[in-house]
């Protein structure tokens, strides 16, 4: 198991003060950035795109930026996410033509490659490419919108997953996205995952540092 990752999603913050809320957010524990990335195609909603990861490596963050791409196709977009700074790139296996290639070319662009399984996505489909992944991207919510319920199954699927990384002795991260929250990290964790999204789970509240030290103190005590 790897070291723990609370990443929180900007989508959650206030983006007409964004460089300020990502530092605070940083500045209160969390690990790496996270943009959720929608096209209104792929899924019914339409958030960010490359400049405003640009606009943050500007302003000054120099933690990693976790770029989920829920757009489609895919292909068209990793170029400008890596010129603008991305660390890791994940996108979902439905959004690509061929999977492989995608992942090929985000590597090819000197970031991290992910996958993304949307909670009717078999796992199967990680068969033939987990071995290249550097990430396995879990959602526990229907992706498209913030503020959603975490889905009970998700947990089956994280163990099933948890299992294939562990065979196959590689350094792949897997990471849950959806209805995050401190009160069930620690069973999500117990489940296998390693590296968290939350969105209003942390920027909804007041006090961010306390809500990250909450999180990462329930998945500590999962490892005792």
């Amino acid at each position: 198991m790897q070291s723990t990752v609370i990443a929180p999603s900007i989508l959650s913050a206030n983006f007409a003060k964004l460089g300020e809320e990502v530092d605070n957010v940083l500045r209160a524990g969390a690990d790496w950035v996270h943009f959720d990335v929608m096209d209104n195609h792929y899924v019914p909603n339409l958030t960010i795109g490359p400049l405003v990861c640009e606009a943050l490596r500007k302003h000054g963050v120099t933690a990693p930026i976790d770029v989920h791409l829920m757009v489609e196709p895919v292909d068209r977009i990793v170029p400008d996410f890596a010129k603008a700074g991305a660390t890791m790139i994940t996108f979902h296996p439905e959004a690509s033509r061929h999977v492989h290639r995608t992942v090929q070319l985000i590597k090819s662009l000197g970031c991290q490659a992910g996958l993304v399984l949307n909670p009717a996505t078999p796992v199967e489909v990680l068969d033939y490419v987990l071995e290249e992944l550097d990430m396995v991207l879990l959602m526990s919510v229907n992706p498209g919108f913030g503020g959603q319920a975490f889905i009970p199954s998700a947990l089956t699927k994280l163990r099933a997953v948890r299992e294939r990384i562990d065979n196959s002795g590689k350094a792949i991260r897997l990471e849950i996205d959806g209805g995050v929250k401190p009160d069930n990290i620690a069973e999500i964790a117990a489940a296998g995952a390693d590296t968290f999204v939350a969105g209003s789970a942390i920027f909804g509240q007041p006090d961010y540092a306390d809500v990250v030290r909450r999180m990462k103190d329930a998945v500590a005590a999962t490892r005792r």
